[in-house]
């Protein structure tokens, strides 16, 4: 998938929260790319405003945002990649091999599995055997 990128949750749900400027930060690394995500960003938004209670409008914007995205299928060559890894990070000690971040760790091997960099704000990718990561951490 050349010229894709996987988004992480914060990254992708940043546009709905009115108080956030990451979406400023990463913009660089959004512009001209395809726009993917795993299952996981989806249900983790679609969670976060459920558990947020979002109203009807809120809510809309977050199925329209996901309509004009490409969700990553799973396959067995994800699966695999998952497990594949989970295991390179208990080996290097990266906090992803830990259940904590079992969402994270598909999201980050989705972008191993399909070879696509993944544009996220949050430091637990930072450092995953084989990511390449768009970060913009401040700090």
């Amino acid at each position: 998938m050349n010229g894709a990128v996987v988004v992480d949750t914060n990254v992708f749900t940043a546009r709905l929260r009115r108080d956030s400027d990451i979406s400023a930060r990463y913009v660089k690394h959004l512009a001209g790319q395809l726009i993917t995500v795993a299952p996981q960003t989806v249900a983790d938004a679609r969670y976060g405003a459920l558990k947020s209670g979002w109203g009807p409008r809120r809510i809309t914007e977050l199925a329209a945002m996901t309509a004009d995205i490409t969700v990553l299928p799973v396959h067995a060559d994800t699966i695999e990649q998952v497990a594949q890894l989970r295991n390179a990070c208990r080996k290097a000690g990266h906090a992803l091999h830990q259940p904590v971040h079992n969402a994270d760790l598909w999201i980050a091997a989705a972008a191993l599995r399909w070879g696509i960099p993944l544009v996220a704000h949050d430091a637990v990718f930072v450092g995953c055997p084989g990511l390449d990561l768009r970060i913009e951490l401040v700090g």
